[in-house]
């Protein structure tokens, strides 16, 4: 591989990277302008393992934003990234997966606006991210949730 090779597929890394940040902030942010910007037109997200649905971004991001309603505070941490460029067989260097694993603790907000227990999942992310005029973007995301502590101290898995 060339110089230039490495630098390009470096600078990649980084952006697809960067889209994945972007991802879990929008998300923990509740910008839902944010998070549909990062789908690809089509994109779409299945978030059924989690106990939510499957569909595209617009859809997605509104039942997002009504169920998300109930916590005063929610932190992505997404990590152990594994990015692979190129998973498809036709691909030209276009297409990654990227593989990570999540952890998500979020806040529930008491009835008078004072914060109450925690909810806490782990998981996995599957994104599948495709080159776009206007940059990386979102093609798919899959969440595989494995693990829930429940506000009760009790255990679960979805």
């Amino acid at each position: 591989m060339t110089q230039r090779a490495e630098l390009a597929t470096v600078m990649d890394r980084l952006a697809v990277n960067d889209l994945i940040t972007a991802y879990a902030v929008a998300v923990d942010d509740g910008d839902w302008a944010a998070y549909r910007e990062l789908f690809t037109a089509g994109g779409r997200a299945d978030y059924r393992s989690a106990g939510g649905i499957e569909g595209d971004a617009e859809r997605v991001a509104a039942w997002l934003a009504e169920s998300l309603a109930l916590f005063a505070m929610r932190q992505h941490l997404i990590v152990n990234r594994q990015v692979r460029f190129g998973a498809l067989d036709h691909d030209t260097g276009d297409t990654a997966r990227v593989r990570a694993d999540y952890l998500n603790p979020m806040r529930f907000a008491g009835p008078d606006g004072s914060a109450a227990p925690d909810l806490v999942c782990g998981g996995r992310y599957d994104f599948g991210v495709l080159r776009t005029a206007d940059g990386w973007r979102l093609r798919e995301v899959v969440v595989q949730e494995k693990w829930r502590r429940l506000p009760t101290g009790e255990s679960g898995t979805p």
